[in-house]
């Protein structure tokens, strides 16, 4: 089969995005099938070679170091750059809407090249016009972006609510567009209810396909243990990945248990999360922005919950 596997975003370490794709990619090749994905910036850094990659550029509002950028007007190239520029703006996020468009004008003109198209939770307008064209069109779907919303807002001070609110305008697009793919994939059982609940979707579209564990890579250790150690690993210091709790949950056991908490995340400077660590008296915990792919069995190892 051939495939276009479409993703709006590929960052490297981010699990729903670069890493996903990464996987699926190779899995998929390693049935026998033909992908190409299509993908915006940032643009997956490591993908099987078999792999092709085709690169769907946006203006790239939101990246490292100037995110939020003015781009040169010479930089404005057609209606979608506009859109995603004024939504930008007026305080949007439209990455998913643009890149799908995009999407959409470059398989327009490869229509006989695809059997399918895979969408990794852009849920965009312009999967609706892929499929108005004729290609079949699934689409995975991680979680309901109506989840992060919720925590966002309940974490947000007051006068942050309405930003918090246009932000996450996209979410009815994704709705919409969701209860319109006849067949989506996501990751648990307890996604599967989430989204059915939150987009909408008849339980009957979606289908759970679990993520697996690479056991030739993340398997036991001859190595002692260490007691107490707990190693906890998040790809963002947002409320969504629940750090917080973790961190109150440490701070109870501290005082009946000896352990120690290694927690490998990129915490925004001065952001609620180091607050959280000083005011609960734990600043003790190792702290590490990450860890390669290679080393994490190994840091994972030394682990003994009790």
């Amino acid at each position: 089969m051939r495939i276009a596997l479409l993703s709006y975003r590929s960052k490297t370490h981010c699990g729903g995005q670069g890493v996903y794709v990464r996987h699926l990619s190779r899995g998929l090749v390693e049935l026998g099938h033909d992908v190409e994905v299509f993908s915006g910036q940032p643009y997956p850094e490591i993908l099987d070679p078999r792999v092709r990659l085709t690169e769907v550029p946006s203006l790239d509002l939101y990246r490292e170091p100037d995110p939020f950028r003015v781009p040169r007007p010479s930089e404005i190239r057609d209606r979608i750059d506009a859109l995603e520029l004024a939504t930008m703006w007026t305080s949007g996020f439209p990455e998913p809407r643009t890149f799908s468009l995009r999407a959409a004008r470059l398989l327009a003109a490869r229509l006989d090249e695809f059997d399918i198209v895979h969408d990794n939770q852009c849920l965009g307008t312009g999967l609706l016009r892929i499929a108005e064209m004729g290609l079949p069109v699934v689409a995975t779907v991680h979680h309901p972006i109506t989840r992060d919303r919720v925590l966002d807002l309940a974490a947000a001070k007051w006068w942050r609510k309405p930003l918090v609110h246009r932000w996450y305008g996209f979410a009815q697009m994704q709705k919409r567009v969701a209860k319109n793919i006849p067949d989506l994939l996501t990751v648990s059982s307890s996604s599967a209810t989430d989204i059915a609940d939150d987009f909408g979707v008849s339980p009957e579209q979606l289908r759970v396909v679990p993520l697996g564990v690479d056991t030739d890579l993340f398997k036991p250790s001859d190595q002692p243990r260490a007691p107490g150690r707990i190693i906890a690993i998040s790809s963002a210091d947002r409320p969504l990945k629940g750090i917080g709790h973790l961190l109150h949950a440490v701070a109870k056991l501290r005082t009946e248990h000896d352990l120690e908490l290694q927690l490998v995340a990129k915490l925004e400077p001065n952001g609620p999360t180091e607050k959280l660590i000083a005011e609960l008296g734990i600043s003790h915990i190792g702290r590490r922005p990450g860890i390669g792919r290679y080393r994490a069995p190994s840091a994972k190892r030394p682990v003994r919950m009790r």
